[in-house]
């Protein structure tokens, strides 16, 4: 024993010689060798080279901000192109833009964690909301009329509390924290996926459980959209039944006769305004909301959820000033463009195998929707609104801008631009109701 005592003395004055500022302890420390076992663990544990965690192909912040601009460029380049067009009708951009980079974390070519995401969040999600909202035409939103906006406020409540029963169905068979993945798609399903994002960061909602909500956002969500256009050839059989008022129609379609379509080219000026303004917006937001408390058990109100209130509402506010004005030279169009690319720096952050999750999670839409659904016929019960209001409120919820002016179009060709106003009539609802949601959804699952 001592032969090996003076071998480990020699070791760490050599270490010490190399290493000024080192101080290693003697190999001897580590305590008698009772056996040969013994003593080869203790050298594979003191000769073994340290394990490193692997590093993606990517590090640098911007070489991956890069990669990831460049997918989404690509992805909605390709979805132009004419021999691609039917694919991406039926499975839409937004899929590629979560799943494609997910794929590329997978593979070892993106990081799962980036100093970019942490930028991107707070940012890029709050100047998207705040051009978005600024573009909104309020005024058009209010000619509606009665009927029309009463059915997107049913089909707002039936996402309300359709979401917090189907979770309470299902929860057992649903990891502990799916509530918060469904409160992102109580978000998507009440104005879009601008919504959804803003909700996710709102309640926490981890990377790993937005997979499979993307899942059921499309699968459930576009198999009810072709429900609805399917039922448009019984709409005349509908309103018979249920004596419906099918005048109304006609009549919100006279109140938008005039609606303002004036669009103009981007300029310069127009594009360092929007950029900077909305910019600055977010700025502003993000260090407002540090400043407010977070409310709520689990968290439902947290700095993050009144910073977008406060770019929601600001956004409102000044969609009635000469901002508005905007939007003719494609404000919407930025946001929009933020908003993908910081879908697609969370798709990054993703674990493909939590996609397997999905099937309870299809099944658990399928039932929300269906209680969606109950709750429009209640309502359409009510007011005698015709099959084509039932059908477009629906839409204007679960699909967005982008599915309910096709609905509305199946059923009446003229109506498409009442669908797309429901639509962003439950746009502005929808960060509101899905916050109420989510403080559903948390009691019941949190």
């Amino acid at each position: 024993m001592s032969g090996i005592s003076a071998i480990s003395s020699a070791a760490a004055r050599v270490a010490s010689s190399l290493d000024p500022v080192a101080s290693p302890a003697p190999i001897a420390n580590l305590g008698p060798y009772p056996s040969p076992l013994r003593r080869r663990s203790v050298a594979l544990i003191t000769l073994r080279p340290m394990e490193t965690e692997p590093t993606a192909l990517l590090t640098d912040p911007m070489a991956v901000f890069g990669f990831l601009a460049g997918i989404v460029a690509l992805i909605f380049w390709v979805s132009e192109l004419p021999r691609f067009k039917k694919l991406f009708e039926l499975v839409p951009p937004v899929i590629y833009v979560y799943f494609i980079p997910m794929l590329t974390t997978t593979a070892g070519i993106t990081p799962a964690e980036s100093p970019l995401y942490n930028w991107t969040v707070p940012y890029l999600l709050l100047f998207a909301l705040l051009v978005l909202m600024i573009s909104i035409d309020v005024r058009s939103i209010i000619k509606l009329g009665p009927t029309a906006l009463f059915m997107v406020l049913a089909g707002t409540v039936g996402i309300i509390i359709g979401g917090p029963i189907s979770l309470l169905l299902f929860k057992g068979f649903l990891p502990p924290d799916a509530w918060t993945g469904f409160a992102a798609l109580s978000g998507s399903w009440i104005g879009g996926t601008a919504n959804m994002v803003a909700i996710a960061e709102s309640v926490g909602t981890s990377a790993d459980a937005m997979g499979p909500v993307i899942v059921v956002d499309t699968v459930v969500g576009y198999g009810w959209m072709g429900v609805l256009i399917a039922f448009s050839g019984y709409q005349a059989r509908f309103d018979r039944r249920t004596n419906a008022n099918t005048a109304v129609i006609e009549e919100t379609n006279k109140r938008l006769a005039n609606l303002d379509d004036d669009r103009r080219p981007t300029t310069l000026r127009d594009a360092i305004v929007i950029i900077g303004m909305g910019m600055a917006g977010a700025v502003a937001a993000n260090e407002l909301g540090q400043l407010l408390p977070s409310l709520g058990d689990p968290t439902i109100i947290s700095n993050t959820t009144w910073a977008i209130l406060i770019v929601v509402t600001g956004g409102l506010i000044l969609s009635f000033t000469p901002l508005r004005d905007l939007e003719k030279v494609g404000a919407s169009g930025f946001g929009y463009t933020a908003l993908y690319l910081l879908l697609a720096g969370i798709g990054a952050q993703a674990d493909l195998r939590a996609v397997l999750d999905a099937p309870v999670y299809l099944l658990a839409g399928a039932v929300w929707i269906a209680i969606h659904v109950g709750v429009l016929l209640i309502a359409a019960h009510l007011v005698k609104a015709p099959l084509f209001f039932v059908a477009t409120g629906s839409m204007a919820n679960i699909g967005g801008a982008a599915s309910a002016p096709v609905v509305a179009g199946v059923y009446h060709p003229a109506m498409a631009p009442v669908g797309l106003l429901m639509a962003v009539a439950g746009y502005i609802m929808g960060i509101y109701g899905a916050i109420a949601c989510a403080w559903l959804l948390g009691i019941v699952g949190g």
